[in-house]
């Protein structure tokens, strides 16, 4: 028998809110849209839907509940994959804004970024001379002077509302250093419980750098600060998708994949799906030798509560 505990969890970040309606016309906007792609990343290998909703008139994230509620029974019904519904929701947004779909939908998993930062995507609009939507560039390029929120109070709040009243546990969302000791310090409080899962986040600009080196050095600082009581995976944004997440699952970690961290399929190439990004790291990690997780074996690794006691 298999050790589950070497068993990689993919993760696919379906839509997110960093990516523009300009930029790729495969980026999922509507509720039928992002139903759509993350039963397909599920049927390709995906054990976790890490969600966020977008107001399909014109693409721009939104954290209306009632969005949501427009393709989470869906995927539910389609799929047995876990569904981790954002905390972060997009740029602007209030934490009782973020707030809104998760407390309704009482999901298995939240995501929770670990500290406050500034989050600078600006760069990204110098990329394109038209747009389709005029909320794309100013978006995007007031990212300059823009601080994503969530101190010590507001995470001790989401994990007290959604994690001790509702039983959901959380993509511990790490963006630099500094986050995995901010993680320690909740679970040193008793407020985080193992087993915890670490998402560390490559190349995001405000947070640690696309450096491979980078990545060892998260791995070991977490290891000495939590020992065996958690598991971790990787993103990187962009171009540094596939290479990260091939050398995570090296060291023994999981992989997140998706639209929402990178367009691309290879150099020069917009994906087509999020489908086609799970295929391709799954065919890597398979041809290396790894064991795909499952749904239920990602549940058995995380301590999660099960698809039936969510409220949708």
């Amino acid at each position: 028998m298999a050790d589950l505990s070497k068993k990689v969890i993919i993760t696919c970040a379906v839509t997110g809110g960093i990516h523009t309606p300009t930029m790729s016309d495969a980026l999922p906007i509507t509720p039928d849209e992002i139903a759509r792609q993350s039963i397909e990343a599920a049927e390709a290998g995906a054990a976790i839907l890490h969600l966020h909703a977008r107001d399909p008139k014109d693409g721009r994230p939104t954290p209306d509940p009632t969005v949501f509620m427009q393709f989470l029974p869906r995927i539910k019904q389609a799929t047995d994959a876990v569904i981790n519904v954002t905390t972060g929701g997009g740029l602007n947004m209030t934490v009782e804004q973020r707030l809104a779909a998760p407390l309704l939908a009482k999901p298995e998993m939240c995501s929770l970024n670990m500290g406050s930062m500034n989050f600078g995507i600006y760069p990204l609009a110098d990329r394109y001379a038209s747009w389709k939507h005029e909320w794309e560039e100013p978006y995007l390029r007031g990212t300059d002077d823009f601080i994503f929120r969530n101190t010590f109070r507001d995470i001790e709040r989401i994990l007290k509302m959604l994690g001790q009243e509702h039983g959901t546990r959380f993509e511990h969302e790490c963006y630099d250093v500094g986050h995995l000791y901010n993680l320690a310090h909740f679970v040193d409080r008793g407020l985080v419980k193992p087993p915890f899962f670490v998402q560390m986040i490559f190349g995001i600009l405000g947070g640690i750098g696309p450096d491979m080196e980078n990545l060892t050095f998260m791995k070991q600082k977490a290891d000495k600060l939590f020992g065996s009581d958690y598991r971790w995976s990787v993103l990187a944004a962009g171009r540094f998708q596939m290479p990260f997440a091939t050398q995570a699952a090296m060291l023994g970690g999981s992989v997140r994949v998706g639209l929402e961290d990178s367009l691309h399929i290879g150099r020069g190439r917009l994906a087509s799906s999020n489908a086609e990004q799970v295929r391709k790291i799954r065919t890597i990690l398979t041809e290396l030798g790894h064991e795909i997780a499952t749904p239920a074996e990602a549940r058995q690794l995380l301590g999660l509560k099960g698809g039936d006691m969510v409220g949708f």
